[in-house]
This record gives structure tokens, sequence and C-alpha cells, in this order.
């Protein structure tokens, strides 16, 4: 009887990783639209996808503020955004935290673009990040590097948190070095 116990503990287990690691097929691909939101941030502003046309917007998705790897990811974005702002890029974070958690977040840790608030995963969704284990909606860390045209350039799956935004400073000077060609 404690084998069939253990056996289903442990099935259950490897279903909720597999539906926590499997890759969405709603993800947006290279060359399509990205997908509109309408969001308030940390200080109440809402933004639109539309509010990004004309400029090369970076959006990252994480999943919870003021955790290790979430905080390292956005205080990179925070040192390198002078760079992407050079770029003509604007950085933008999302997670289904809320806008007075990322008011704290971004005051901690001076965080000077917007953290947008999608509480109930419907952007996450969308964008087919959102991570929906019954009681505990989280967002995947994956970020989408979009054009002035709101088309998808690039996806993020494989975020090393460390690094993350000089690789995209990196990517972002070469598609615009590309274009120019």
């Amino acid at each position: 009887m404690k084998i069939l116990i253990i056996l289903g503990i442990l099935g259950l287990v490897a279903l909720l990783l597999a539906s926590f690691l499997a890759p969405s097929d709603k993800i947006p691909k290279i060359g399509e639209t990205a997908p509109d939101f309408k969001l308030p941030d940390q200080r109440g502003k809402v933004y639109t996808l539309e509010d990004f046309r004309g400029q090369w917007l970076v959006l990252y998705f994480y999943p919870k503020d003021d955790t290790p790897g979430c905080t390292e990811q956005a205080c990179k974005f925070r040192d390198d955004l002078h760079q992407l702002t050079v770029l003509g890029a604007r950085v933008v974070g999302v997670s289904v935290d809320d806008s007075n958690s990322h008011a704290e977040f971004a005051k901690k840790y001076a965080l000077p673009f917007p953290l947008l608030a999608d509480e109930g995963g419907e952007v996450a969704a969308r964008y087919g990040v959102l991570q929906n284990l019954g009681v505990v909606k989280m967002a995947r860390r994956y970020t989408f590097l979009i054009d002035p045209q709101a088309k998808i350039r690039k996806v993020y799956d494989k975020v090393e948190t460390s690094r993350h935004s000089k690789e995209i400073v990196e990517d972002l000077t070469r598609l615009l070095a590309d274009m120019k060609a």
C-alpha cells in the first residue's frame, strides 16, 4: 500500500514538473506581432504595447519581485539601461505581483523602468509564459525583444540572469547593424 501511495505522489510530482517546465505552444514566434497588453506599473501608470511603437522594447517576464534571480536580472537591466537606451530600446518588466509589490521592489533597488502588474496572469498567458500551478500563478522567466513595428525579433527562453542584459545589448547591436547593411 505504501508503494502505491509513493508511486502516486511521484506521478503527481512528475506531472506538475512537466507542466511547469514544458514550453507553451502559445509563445509568439519571431516575426509575429507581439500580443497587446494594458497593465499598470508600480506608480499606477497604465501602459499598452502601442505606447512603445517606434522604439525597441525589451519585455521581460519574471516570476516574483525581490527574489534572488529576479533581483539580479532587474539590477542588471538597471545597470545596462543606458546602453539599451542609446540603442533605442525601452525595458519593461512584467510579473503577476501587484503594483504595491512592484513599487517596493523598484524603490529598494532603484529600478528606473516600468514593472507591470499582471495580477491575473492574462498577459503572461497571451505570451505563453504563465505557469499555473493551481493555487499559485507566476510568469516563467522569458524575454521578448520587440521591434519598433511591434514584431517579435527575438525570444529568450533560457535566461542566465547574470548576463542576460548584456546578451540583449549584443543582440540588439547586431540586429541594428544587420538592418543598416
